[in-house]
């Protein structure tokens, strides 16, 4: 009979720890949390300091006895629940589920799942840490006392269902200003000019780019630039300087979560959500032919960098012999000076750096396999050297100093990291300059190339760049990315097309009733000051009945406040001028998930339901039907007619009924601006204020 127990998280692990630990060993899963708030009450007990009211997860009972049934026959039991605040807390809530005596109870953490750090942890068992345990009991405080406080105001106002949280209105937020700038922005033109030079005995033109005698000058219309180019005319040219260099690109960083999440959206595609499952699996273990069950990366929730001494060491020495000795990286990779890290544990690697893609691709599933691949390569990539280029900058100047035009281009001559590990910019093609090219050199022009540009709008957030902003402002952890914007998407406040995240008009709504009455709470600063005490919580130097303490007050109070308001609105359903086909009754405007829609008010008699298209009182500049405003499938706001699929008029921006003085197009509203819709145009007038 086995004498000690292993409790870990997911049954996917039980059979590869097993296998490790041999007969004297049980290994049972606790699928996740045993016990949480109850979900029907608040569960926080505000009269006696906070107290957390836990109990068993509905559907958790059966399982906890078979685990208590099991420990009462064990000598020891192992706690080996994920390395991380959510492990030591699930870890926490299984010693008080269980009611053994706390001598039994020892806590292992490993990062990766292989024998060695298994058998490792096993020896290094240690008590539970109840800095760790505290940081996420109060992160779980914070979060129940925003949703189940702010989200019955949302019913009430909007429409049952919806939901607030402490984390998630934050990023909602991010993405509403984000979609305020990019409609707010008018395109402002300017002209770059470049220049081919013919050179004697060369077939190819040598292509050069104009730069002013004023630096800071920026050409912005076609008669400037044609004044630029009146200028140009008749000169004489010749090269000025040819000056050689060398350039150095270093090796990328491994992968931390959020970098992974990042690079797996631009190469793979993956939404952050389909990346954490896959990376779940490779960590979990997969059944590799020839060897079992096999973990192939380490612990994939991490915001460290920092690699161990062995598996540093043992990558270099694949490298050397692999690659040659050259490709071995000399310096240490650091993370930049200023950057906050929990280094609790190692960044995501692959656990055995010889067990590469090629070898366990007939194990894995096509999307395990470029997870993996990419995994490998980046952290094969940062043990290994910089790559080296070559240098060629070219100066043509008129003599006079009144003109000059450059060209620069780099040779690869040593590709170091790159052998292994490219992005997309890098793969493109190499500038290429002649080499006879030498200082004094005349130069006559071929052509001149002139060319009109606008400045672009800010770009809309993908869940990439949503993460590495929410990186950067210090807003979540690595374990809440994933869910925090799958859980926008997932409510309709964000819709996903085609990478690009938009905001919905129930996304709009519900942020604008957060930012009016609950303004802390999506405050960006205040949110990343909440996750700074929370950290202050682990390393034990803030108590976490302290953070609550002075949390909860102040949000009841808004709460109190924003209820008053509303009971002051008696909220009814908006009357249409739409008849009911089945009954004859006015419908009314109703929100469903998509947004608004059109009821009959006679349910449950009556069900007619149709799409609501809100008429702005604009006049289609094609054919004089009504301008409405109009949804995507996926919920984005746009402008069509009305009499639609007859007129193919669509605006993303707001018609008017203005007319451009210039070129008698229709003006569109951008922020408290009119802007003329042809981009070319360029006209731009102040928006009169309404009454």
């Amino acid at each position: 009979m086995a004498k000690n127990l292993v409790i870990v998280e997911s049954p996917a692990k039980v059979k590869t720890i097993k296998k490790f630990l041999g007969a004297n060993y049980e290994v049972l899963a606790s699928n996740g949390h045993v016990r949480d708030f109850p979900k029907s009450q608040f569960g926080i007990d505000v009269e006696h300091d906070y107290e957390p009211k836990y109990i068993t997860i509905r559907g958790k009972g059966e399982l906890l006895a078979g685990l208590r049934k099991a420990a009462k026959k064990s000598e020891k039991i192992y706690l080996a629940t994920d390395p991380d605040r959510e492990g030591e807390a699930i870890s926490w809530h299984l010693t008080q589920a269980l009611k053994e005596e706390p001598s039994k109870m020892h806590r292992i953490t490993f990062n990766e799942i292989t024998k060695t750090a298994v058998k490792n942890s096993i020896r290094e068992a240690r008590d539970i840490d109840m800095n760790l345990v505290d940081a996420q009991q109060a992160r779980r405080m914070l979060d129940r006392m925003v949703g189940y406080t702010i989200s019955p105001l949302l019913w009430a106002k909007v429409k049952r269902g919806l939901s607030a949280g402490r984390v998630q209105s934050v990023a909602l937020r991010i993405i509403c200003d984000r979609e305020e700038e990019i409609n707010a922005f008018i395109p402002e033109e300017y002209w770059s000019l470049d220049a081919e030079f013919l050179i004697k005995g060369e077939k190819k033109p040598l292509t050069a780019k104009y730069h002013p005698a004023d630096k800071s000058q920026t050409i912005r219309s076609r008669e400037e630039m044609d004044a630029v180019l009146k200028g140009l005319e008749g000169k004489e040219f010749s090269i000025t300087e040819v000056k050689k260099g060398e350039r150095v690109k270093n090796a990328p960083l491994p992968f931390t979560t959020s970098t992974l999440q990042q690079e797996a959206s631009k190469t793979l595609n993956f939404p952050t959500q389909k990346t954490m499952r896959i990376a779940q699996q490779l960590y979990e273990g997969v059944d590799i032919k020839g060897s079992g069950t096999i973990g192939l990366i380490s612990y994939l929730r991490t915001d460290s960098t920092r690699i161990s001494e062995e598996a540093d060491s043992v990558a270099r020495e694949y490298i050397s012999e692999q690659f040659g000795s050259a490709y071995v990286s000399q310096a240490e990779k650091t993370v930049k000076n200023g950057q906050k890290i929990q280094d609790a544990h190692e960044a995501i690697r692959p656990t055995d750096i010889a067990r590469t893609p090629v070898h366990v691709k007939d194990s894995l599933s096509r999307d395990q396999l470029r997870l993996y691949q990419l995994i490998w390569r980046r952290f094969a990539a940062s043990r290994m050297a910089p790559a080296r280029y070559e240098t060629t900058t070219v100066r043509i100047g008129d003599g006079q100093g009144q003109a000059e035009f450059t060209v620069s281009a780099s040779k690869l001559v040593f590709d170091g990291f790159l052998s292994v590990y490219q992005d997309e910019e890098e793969g493109k093609k190499e500038n290429l300059i002649s080499q006879n090219l030498e200082e004094g050199m005349p130069l006559k022009v071929g052509k001149f190339l002139p060319e009109q540009h606008f400045t672009q709008p800010p770009a809309h957030y993908t869940e990439a760049s949503l993460v590495k902003t929410m990186e950067e402002l210090g807003i979540g952890r690595p374990s809440t990315y994933a869910p925090t914007i799958t859980t926008i998407i997932s409510r309709r406040y964000v819709s996903r097309e085609q990478k690009n995240l938009y905001v919905t008009e129930l996304g709009e709504v519900v942020n604008g009733i957060m930012k009016h009455s609950f303004p802390s709470i999506v405050d960006v600063n205040f949110t990343a000051m909440m996750e700074g005490l929370l950290d202050c919580v682990e390393a034990g130097t803030v108590q976490w009945k302290t953070v609550v303490r002075n949390f909860y007050p102040d949000l009841k109070k808004v709460v109190d406040e924003a209820e008053a308001e509303l009971e002051k609105v008696e909220i009814q359903d908006e009357v249409s001028d739409v008849v009911c086909d089945n009954c004859g009754r006015h419908m009314v405007i109703k929100y469903g998930p998509h947004g608004k829609f059109l009821a009959c008010p006679g349910f449950p008699d009556c069900r007619n339901t149709k799409p609501y298209f809100e008429k702005i009182g604009v006049a289609c500049p094609l054919c004089g039907g009504d301008v409405v405003l109009k949804k995507t499938k996926k919920g984005r706001k746009f402008y069509g007619c009305s009499n639609n699929p007859e007129c193919s008029f669509m605006s993303w921006q707001k018609p008017t009924e203005k007319k451009c003085p210039v070129c008698q197009s229709y003006l569109i509203e951008k922020g408290n601006k009119l802007v003329c819709s042809k981009e070319n145009c360029g006209y731009v007038e102040k928006k009169q204020e309404e009454s």
